[in-house]
């Protein structure tokens, strides 16, 4: 990957169980989110797509699914729990990854929806199927600050029942 091209990876968080009566947030995956996450890691590793930071909701099952996916990747990318992620929109998340270092040429996002899809959308006009655990993998023109909607290329997209896409 040259200087100026980066790779932006959107993921939508793992299926999660309810939480009657309790917040939101700190719903925890279920049995099938775990295994999805898994196969995510797995699919990312084996298509070379594993990246070298990652930013994920504060959310209970953002940072499983991350837990469980990270557990398949062979690498530890630095990472970082963000509570703004939890509630951002795609615009909100535009902003954030805008402030990645330059170093930084390979972002995992793990979040939710709607904001996940919306973002994969602004950045590549494709309009993706995002089930939980889908995953979009966007190619970018440099440097992260200059980033703006219609900039992006999708190179893959993966859902846990079709695969890579």
């Amino acid at each position: 990957m040259d200087a100026m091209q980066l790779r932006l990876i959107v993921m939508r968080h793992a299926k999660a169980g309810e939480l009657p009566g309790g917040p939101d947030a700190e719903r925890a995956l279920t049995e099938r989110g775990r295994r999805d996450s898994a196969a995510a890691g797995r699919w990312l590793r084996a298509s070379g797509f594993v990246p070298e930071a990652v930013i994920c909701s504060a959310a209970r099952r953002t940072r499983q699914t991350w837990q469980q996916l990270s557990a398949e990747l062979g690498s530890e990318p630095s990472f970082s729990s963000d509570p703004a992620l939890y509630l951002a929109s795609a615009d909100d998340l535009l902003d954030i990854v805008a402030q990645t270092p330059d170093p930084v040429s390979s972002l995992m996002y793990i979040g939710h929806n709607p904001a996940a899809a919306q973002l994969a959308y602004d950045l590549t006009g494709a309009e993706l199927h995002f089930p939980t655990a889908a995953i979009a993998v966007i190619g970018l023109p440099g440097p992260w600050a200059g980033l703006a909607a219609d900039q992006g290329d999708l190179i893959a997209h993966w859902t846990p029942k079709t695969g890579a896409q």
